[in-house]
């Protein structure tokens, strides 16, 4: 099953994809935050149909004790936006800390912190989504 991985930010959304097989998340793209959210919707939407996903996974930022702050509650509204026009299933998944794992990751590959910026938001969504399809495929842990 391929799968969409969509990392929300406040200036950046990263997009990652699964293999057709759902076993591995590969970073593909960042968009940037405009004021018309339903363009950005149709945008991740044909994205969605140019990788022939079957389901978009939404990165859901949850607080540190699992609480749904403001953040999360306002991912929360975008998926349910989004769900209205995907075409296929969107579900959430828990986040945290995806984006420091990238961060490090980036870090440790010494990149310039100006690269560092462009990638950050696609390898976070892709951090997301593979520990999704980790679950998907083993199970919960």
């Amino acid at each position: 099953m391929r799968a969409l991985g969509i990392d929300l930010g406040a200036k950046r959304i990263g997009v990652a994809v699964s293999d057709s097989a759902g076993t591995v998340a590969t970073p593909v793209e960042t968009l940037i935050r405009t004021p018309d959210r339903a363009a950005l919707h149709r945008s991740i939407v044909a994205l969605g149909r140019e990788w022939e996903v079957e389901i978009i996974v939404v990165g859901l930022p949850l607080g540190l004790d699992g609480s749904v702050g403001p953040a999360a509650a306002a991912a929360l509204a975008e998926v349910e936006e989004l769900r209205g026009t995907a075409g296929v299933p969107v579900e959430t998944y828990d986040e945290r800390l995806t984006t420091v794992t990238a961060q490090r990751s980036l870090h440790d590959m010494n990149l310039a912190p100006a690269a560092r910026r462009r990638v950050v938001d696609q390898l976070a969504a892709a951090v997301m989504l593979q520990a999704w399809l980790d679950r998907r495929r083993n199970g919960p842990t």
